[in-house]
């Protein structure tokens, strides 16, 4: 099972530069996206919609601001929309597709760069979903969270780190939340069970050659239940075309869900 991860920045624009294009030819299972910035019933057209794929959106309330999406080539058992918690809910930021036996989920993580207040609602966020991921160790099925977190992990998930320590995305507590989602609570970030090697980003910001000087950061995650580790396979990061200033995360699973 292949599943896709991508940080759309607008799914028009990533759909003008050809991003529904690539997906089709991947022969990926689900994908999930991330940041729409456009609600679903303004999505009438054929691109959006790929034959062989069946979409489902939760839309923000706010028009032009966040959504997620997931695409699917198998008809989920269940569709769940919001966490319950209305900076969740209200901008569209969680949407979840129930299968047989995995949960998959497109998560966007609010940015906290902007201000103090942005970090302030950034952390009630990571709160709210970290209590989530309590919960959901209590459940008999594995799930795969698929999105952008908005933190680099470690130190060697961002370009200039030392620098950065202070800056959000790369803050001890922001860091410290990834420990304990990947440490005491036993999630797995898929990417990293197969490839340890240093700067392997997943966003570039919008400056002349950052993307093609490789200064960014690892910012987009599949993070599973510890009962799917031995079920990755492969684990890629698109960077040939550039359909945001994110890359496509590409995860292989072994067997069906």
């Amino acid at each position: 099972m292949r599943v896709i991860t991508f940080n759309t920045q607008g799914i028009e624009q990533a759909a003008d530069k050809g991003f529904f294009d690539w997906m089709v030819k991947q022969d990926a299972d689900v994908i999930c996206l991330q940041d729409l910035r456009i609600k679903e019933y303004q999505l009438d057209g054929d691109r959006y919609h790929p034959e062989g794929y069946y979409p489902y959106f939760f839309d923000a309330f706010e028009d032009g601001f966040s959504g997620v999406a997931i695409y699917t080539r198998h008809v989920p058992k269940a569709i769940m929309t919001g966490l319950g918690f209305e900076l969740c809910d209200y901008q569209g930021r969680f949407i979840q597709a129930d299968f047989d036996k995995v949960s998959v989920s497109s998560l966007y993580v609010p940015s906290g760069l902007k201000s103090f207040s942005a970090q302030q609602t950034k952390e009630e966020f990571m709160a709210h979903f970290l209590a989530h991921l309590k919960k959901t160790l209590r459940k008999r099925r594995d799930f795969i969270f698929c999105g952008t977190f908005n933190t680099a992990h470690r130190t060697m998930d961002l370009s200039n780190w030392y620098a950065n320590q202070s800056v959000s995305g790369f803050l001890p507590s922001e860091r410290a939340w990834m420990e304990e989602m990947l440490g005491d609570l036993g999630f797995v970030d898929a990417f990293r069970e197969l490839n340890k090697a240093e700067r392997q980003f997943t966003w570039w910001p919008d400056y002349n050659r950052a993307r093609t000087l490789n200064e960014g950061a690892r910012l987009d995650y599949q993070i599973t239940t510890g009962n799917l580790r031995k079920m990755i396979t492969g684990a890629s990061i698109y960077k040939d075309q550039s359909f945001s200033e994110h890359g496509p995360l590409i995860i292989d699973y072994d067997g069906d869900f």
